[in-house]
């Protein structure tokens, strides 16, 4: 880029050159040379939160005295704009920089800082009148800032995204589980005939296990409600005010209708990252828990004419490109993918939030990894939800006819003689029935065990199934 097209600006370390029309300075412009190492930026939901820090810092910070009025309507004003997306593309720095994300604390610091000039007709890069650390950094560290965004970020993905699409699927697979509750199948273990199960108790089953899910993650969402701002570089709170904290958390509840709330200890706080790690352990097990429910369905619909059989799903694609007519379980398949892959991600921010990796001493120095980590995984979850209610759970349809078939050929119908008969003697009407190809039913009665009208009571597939 020639001379024309940039600016000089100067930081700790000395000039920089920064492109001329640029909200970012010199600091970010170093960050850029420094860390070319994915091309991938941090999130904008990460910034924004970020940037509404900034926003309620500004606002406290005047309430206090702090700050003078001017500045404050400057600063909030730019902030708003960042936090609606405005300047998107003035944020460019990597997601695998400086541990403490100062990098990425810095470069919405000079963004706002620049745009409020702007806003006060001053000239960009000039730090008058707004200076990005005097003013737009003032009471704040990026040591806790940077925790903070985590939790914020990753508290309005759950709350405004995750659970809601978590709790759609709950109703959806509860409500398959009282369509097919008059639907008899059979069971299985070990990939084996078992004792007769209703279709809808399988999917109440399932519907329970993504409810738990739920309660788990609505525990992690009040534990993120815990914010590290305050502490400033170590803990200790050094250059804030002592009502800062509570000021800035007030604010950030009013904007984002959260209950945020200044750290119990600031130390714990911006040193260990056990809320996050507990956060992504759950929504790891929530991932993995819709994995085994789209294996299951997708294994309950294979054929469908040489496999199980039992379910149908709806057809939304063309399965092969070879092969006419396939459908393919293709909304299984994508939830079990995003299932291995938050298993992977849950794995890289314990990896990072451990001691001796990722936190030593008073801070933990891989935080704008797990930020973005714990980011991918929600967003990731989110939409694999909302893809499996919508486009397979809502449109999936039982098969009673081969329900009914299959459970009246298992072998497993002998169980029920069992506590008649003996299991000896039930275990001899299963092999007979399996050596010439009759069902149980039928070397049953032909074996005359018990009168016919006490043998058809027992062998009542729904009777087997309890409440």
């Amino acid at each position: 880029m020639s001379e024309q097209n940039q600016r000089k600006e100067r930081d700790s370390l000395g000039e920089v050159s920064v492109p001329a029309g640029a909200l970012y300075g010199a600091q970010t412009a170093r960050a850029i040379q420094n860390f070319p190492i994915s091309g991938r930026a941090m999130p904008r939901v990460f910034i924004s939160a970020v940037a509404a820090i900034k926003h309620a810092a500004a606002q406290t910070n005047g309430e206090l005295g702090l700050l003078d009025g001017r500045r404050v309507e400057w600063i909030i004003a730019a902030a708003e704009e960042v936090m609606d997306g405005k300047w998107d593309d003035q944020f460019p720095v990597d997601v695998f920089q400086t541990g403490s994300g100062t990098s990425t604390n810095m470069n919405v610091n000079e963004v706002i800082a620049n745009r409020a000039i702007q806003l006060a007709g001053g000239e960009l890069g000039s730090k008058t009148p707004v200076h990005p650390n005097d003013h737009v950094n003032l009471g704040q560290s990026s040591n806790d800032v940077i925790p903070s965004a985590m939790h914020i970020s990753a508290s309005v993905e759950m709350h405004y995204w995750l659970l809601p699409e978590l709790r759609r699927l709950a109703d959806a697979l509860a409500a398959k589980a009282r369509q097919f509750d008059a639907v008899v199948k059979i069971g299985r273990t070990h990939l084996q005939d078992a004792v007769p199960i209703r279709l809808g108790q399988e999917f109440g089953g399932y519907a329970a296990a993504v409810d738990k899910s739920i309660e788990r993650l609505i525990h992690d969402l009040s534990n993120l409600a815990e914010l590290a701002i305050g502490g400033t570089a170590v803990g200790t709170g050094l250059n804030t005010h002592e009502r800062f904290a509570a000021g800035v958390c007030r604010r950030l509840s009013e904007g984002f209708e959260i209950a945020f709330r200044e750290a119990a200890d600031h130390f714990a706080a911006q040193s260990i990252l056990d809320t996050v790690a507990a956060t992504a352990g759950d929504v790891k097990t929530a991932a993995l828990t819709l994995g085994k429910i789209a294996s299951d369905i997708r294994l309950l619909a294979s054929g469908p004419r040489c496999g199980l059989g039992e379910l149908v799903l709806p057809a939304i694609q063309p399965g092969s490109s070879i092969m006419p007519g396939k459908i393919n379980p293709v909304i299984c398949e994508s939830v079990i993918q995003v299932a291995c892959q938050i298993l992977g991600i849950e794995a890289a921010i314990s990896a990072g939030a451990m001691g001796g990796v990722g936190s030593i001493f008073e801070l933990n120095m891989c935080m704008p990894m797990i930020a973005v980590n714990l980011l991918d995984s929600i967003a990731l979850l989110s939409a694999a939800a909302e893809a499996f209610r919508t486009r397979c759970i809502d449109g999936l349809q039982a098969n009673a006819a081969r329900c009914s078939d299959l459970v009246e050929h298992s072998l497993a119908m002998c169980t029920v003689l069992a506590a008649q008969v003996g299991y000896d003697a039930a275990a001899e009407i299963a092999k007979t029935a399996f050596a010439t190809g009759k069902t149980v039913r039928q070397v049953a009665m032909e074996k005359k065990v018990l009168p016919a009208e006490k043998l058809n009571e027992l062998l009542d597939p729904m009777r087997q199934t309890g409440r």
